[in-house]
């Protein structure tokens, strides 16, 4: 993958931002912007998640974003009965490759929010994602999002960047807080 940026040749890269901590979202949001500042194109699709995080609102105000609606919400995987499991394996399947397939369309920037738990918990194919990251379009910046990526995501990974939780409120039983958690 190779993008031309003035005069000079460069690699497209896979971002990961991985950990226990809070901010890996915040940090692809902030990449995400960053992009969209400088004219770039961006897809965002979250798996795991609705809309209903104070950053969807503002960043659907910015018309070089585009974010994919997730319109169901399964609750916790381990909460979750045998035929919800297959009803969310269905459903994210879909959502991934109806994602994959709209990257294709001149976007410059693709995050792929909670990725790695909906790998991990077999609700999509990582090797459909390990696919996708080898043959992806010239010029496509992919950002993956999530705890405990595999050794195979990490290795097409350029950035891996790990946000490790020393200290959080939710410890003290302070539960999410709309415009900071969410």
């Amino acid at each position: 993958m190779s993008v031309y940026e003035g005069e000079k040749l460069m690699k497209s890269c896979v971002h990961i931002y991985c950990g226990d901590g809070k901010g890996k979202t915040t940090a692809a949001i902030g990449l995400a912007v960053r992009a969209a500042g400088g004219g770039k194109r961006v897809l965002i699709t979250r798996f795991l998640k609705t809309d209903h995080s104070g950053e969807v609102k503002a960043i659907k105000a910015l018309p070089e974003i585009e974010v994919t609606p997730c319109e169901r919400s399964f609750g916790f995987f381990s909460n979750m009965t045998k035929e919800q499991k297959k009803e969310a394996k269905a459903y994210y399947s879909q959502l991934l490759e109806s994602t994959l397939m709209r990257s294709k369309e001149g976007f410059d920037l693709l995050v792929l929010d909670e990725i790695m738990a909906v790998c991990n918990y077999g609700l999509v194919e990582e090797s459909r994602v390990l696919d996708f990251l080898k043959n992806c379009s010239e010029g496509l910046e992919v950002i993956l999002t999530g705890r405990n990526p595999s050794e195979r995501l990490m290795e097409e990974a350029d950035y891996i960047s790990e946000i490790k939780k020393i200290k959080h409120p939710y410890d003290k039983g302070i539960k999410a807080r709309k415009g900071i958690e969410y």
